[in-house]
């Protein structure tokens, strides 16, 4: 699918956020009802030949915490090279590395008791972090990536639907973002996601409803 790409730009305005430059967004965690439960993050730090992204979670409701911390290295083309995930969700914690090889085309999972597992995976493989800034990217250039394999652990299969342009409140002001539902599909989930992406060129993802344990709770952007 081609979508409208936003031009003009202002060309005597330096372009900032993802894909220009390094970035830093914060966001809120809000219940369904718009209760905030806590806070996230996601980070963008640009290298000599490397893209560093990271996303930190910090949520709780009472006898419920959730801590999430993700740490993806990508190359300059956005395929990745490294996945670190750690995770506190209740009772429920777990520790992992990926380490993929891509003259080999095998990508290798550690965990934190010992197990290892080794994975085939195509030309340039993308993480699920990584994938969220290429979506990002092809965006700001008017394309909705098409259906491949994203890993977070396991491969999952990651379809993407552009719904259209929606207005949605964004700390208390409503604007009008492009609404994208992705679908992940792996070997014992079914999940789908909602992200609402700013019409600027770096397409910053200003509200992200995600399923957790206890139910859909929304990350909203507050800069």
């Amino acid at each position: 699918m081609i979508l409208p790409i936003l031009t003009p730009f202002v060309l005597l305005v330096a372009q900032t956020g993802f894909p220009f430059t390094g970035e830093t967004l914060n966001y809120t965690v809000n219940w369904p009802s718009g209760l905030s439960l806590g806070e996230g993050r996601l980070r963008a730090t640009h290298g000599t030949d490397r893209w560093d992204f990271e996303l930190t979670i910090e949520a709780a409701v009472p006898g419920f915490t959730v801590t999430d911390r993700y740490h993806s290295v990508v190359s300059e083309d956005l395929c990745s090279l490294e996945l670190e995930k750690e995770s506190t969700h209740g009772k429920k914690k777990t520790q992992e590395r990926s380490v993929f090889d891509l003259r080999k085309g095998t990508a290798q999972r550690t965990t934190a008791n010992g197990g290892k597992t080794e994975l085939s995976i195509l030309a340039c493989p993308r993480d699920a972090l990584a994938f969220l800034y290429y979506t990002r990217r092809e965006l700001g250039q008017g394309r909705v990536p098409p259906s491949q394999a994203v890993f977070f652990g396991a491969s999952y299969q990651v379809r993407l639907e552009y719904t259209g342009a929606q207005v949605v409140a964004v700390n208390e002001k409503r604007m009008e973002a492009d609404r994208v539902v992705a679908s992940f599909k792996g070997p014992a989930s079914d999940l789908n996601f909602e992200i609402f992406f700013a019409r600027d060129p770096a397409r910053t993802p200003v509200v992200i409803r995600a399923p957790f344990a206890l139910g859909t709770f929304s990350m909203e952007l507050v800069r």
